[in-house]
């Protein structure tokens, strides 16, 4: 599997630059390889176009409650909704998605279980909100290969105090 992780405040500009950085690296990938994504919107929606238009399956994983999917935060809906349509596999994994911390654990079950991770990230420490480099080092202490993804031009939104800390795909 190839998963994305990467920064939640991308602007719309970078995420059309990130897609079509996405596409064509996937297109040098092993033929066969997947890709899995954690439902939400942003990053995890264009990786998901990305990885159809490369002619791979997509898997998306859907945070649950005692064996019901969850509810997800409101600016993760639609993305969800787009990628359950886009993907081949859906599964289900035991998460509180309103839960930070929960996040960042089920954002490592799928780095861990990764043959590549293809990391949208401009290099900048973890700040408590963002878990991208974290999530860089936790894939690179168990040798799994790391691609850095940061288009020429791409940027973040302005940084405004609140709870989005959302970090995957």
């Amino acid at each position: 599997m190839i998963v994305a992780v990467g920064h939640a405040d991308l602007t719309a500009a970078t995420l059309e630059l990130v897609e079509a950085e996405l596409l064509g690296r996937l297109g040098r990938f092993t033929e066969g390889a997947a890709g899995l994504v954690r439902a939400g919107a942003g990053l995890p929606v264009v990786f998901g176009r990305a990885v159809r238009a490369a002619g791979r399956r997509l898997v998306v994983l859907l945070p649950t409650e005692r064996s019901v999917p969850a509810v997800l935060p409101e600016p993760d809906r639609s993305g969800a909704a787009e990628l359950l349509l886009l993907a081949e596999q859906v599964r289900l994994l035991g998460f509180d998605p309103a839960d930070r911390a929960a996040c960042i654990g089920a954002d490592e079950r799928l780095v861990a279980g990764s043959l590549k991770v293809l990391a949208v990230w401009d290099g900048s420490p973890s700040d408590g909100r963002d878990a991208t480099a974290h999530l860089v080092a936790y894939a690179r202490s168990r040798g799994i290969p790391v691609e850095v993804v940061w288009p020429r031009g791409a940027t973040r939104e302005t940084r405004v105090p609140g709870p989005h800390w959302q970090t995957l795909l």
